[in-house]
């Protein structure tokens, strides 16, 4: 049985409905991260496994008692804001013992545990300032430090990486794990930024209209998205879609693309008849001087550094924009200005899509 349960929760305001029925089990010592784009919900969701709100409809079970009805106070959850909410008139030490002295533990028990935490989280040397002396990434981690502090049996953490400089979010991503797992805390960890999603989550939740659109491990959701929605969600540069029509001859299923016939994997075989959009990773196109087997010819017309990889804007012979990506130093095999290069999908890991509904044809494997 999950340790923390949703279960068909509904919640609205005035007449907008901000979640329609949503449900998710997360085991205890997990981390699951609800991924969506902003205004999605996500924050009225952790707000409501708080107990600030209380659900229109449905059940939230934190073991096997409901908590519907029951004071923040008394849920045993932890949570840490985007914006710190750190008390402005409180040394940086009592803002992370505040959770303890409402609880009215002793002395030497408060010392011990803000000790111990500021130490994981390597802001013991600031203990004694006021928040207005710490930096951005020291009132992150004193924010962090105060909803951990307690030993809470569930964490909600609501993007708390997000006013945070880009150094810091990377340090983050790798110490936050860490951290995380010392506690054995069950974790819901919300964020819009799809790489934090992918390197902090055992699995993602991602949002839309109000639902999980689909739960799946970090590498379920990029290889096997559910839908085409959600494909476009991860990855950066954007996946490539285009629309078609596959057809089934005596040696498969094929797809017409790029002016030529390409098969697609036998798992694609229902598609056969089908109007889809058919999607490819930018990552997974070769991209050549010289012509080789599978490849079709196309006009490259930029090529862009993206930190250790590069963006290539390539164009086929009937005008539709292709984007690839390879190494930084792959891309210097290609001289400035437009030329002919060639390109050849790696067809196995073509996602298809139906067209009307958008939903992703193949097997269900997450």
């Amino acid at each position: 049985m999950s340790y923390l349960t949703l279960d068909g929760v509904k919640k609205s305001f005035r007449k907008e409905e901000v979640l329609s029925g949503v449900s998710l089990g997360v085991e205890r010592g997990e981390t699951v991260v609800v991924f969506g784009t902003s205004g999605a919900g996500k924050t009225v969701l952790l707000r409501l496994i708080a107990g600030m709100y209380e659900p229109d409809e449905g059940d939230i079970r934190i073991g096997s008692e409901s908590v519907v009805g029951v004071g923040p106070e008394a849920r045993d959850v932890g949570m840490a804001f985007q914006n710190f909410a750190l008390y402005p008139h409180m040394p940086a030490f009592e803002n992370i013992a505040s959770p303890l002295r409402a609880r009215r533990r002793p002395e030497d028990e408060i010392r011990r545990r803000v000790h111990r935490i500021a130490g994981l989280l390597r802001i013991d040397h600031v203990l004694h300032h006021l928040p207005r002396a710490l930096s951005n990434g020291q009132k992150q981690r004193t924010a962090l430090a105060r909803s951990l502090v307690s030993g809470p049996s569930v964490l909600l953490l609501d993007d708390p990486l997000r006013n945070v400089d880009a150094k810091l979010r990377y340090e983050m991503r790798l110490e936050l794990p860490r951290v995380l797992r010392d506690f054995e805390a069950t974790v819901i960890y919300v964020t819009q930024d799809y790489k934090e999603a992918m390197a902090l989550g055992d699995r993602i939740a991602v949002l839309i209209d109000g639902r999980f659109a689909q739960v799946a491990p970090p590498a379920a959701i990029y290889r096997e998205p559910a839908s085409m929605a959600i494909a476009r969600l991860f990855g950066d540069p954007t996946i490539n879609l285009y629309p078609c029509r596959p057809s089934a001859n005596g040696e498969g299923v094929g797809v017409e693309l790029f002016g030529s016939r390409f098969a697609l994997p036998p798992a694609c075989e229902e598609a056969a008849g089908r109007d889809c959009l058919i999607g490819l990773r930018p990552e997974h196109l070769q991209i050549g001087m010289e012509r080789s087997e599978g490849a079709v010819p196309v006009e490259l017309d930029a090529v862009t550094p993206l930190n250790v990889r590069a963006v290539l804007l390539l164009k086929t012979q009937a005008g539709e924009e292709v984007l690839a990506s390879c190494s930084e130093a792959d891309a210097l095999r290609f001289p400035r200005g437009h030329r002919a290069v060639w390109a050849r999908p790696a067809m196995e890991t073509a996602l298809l899509f139906d067209r009307e509904s958008g939903e992703r044809i193949g097997p269900r494997r997450h």
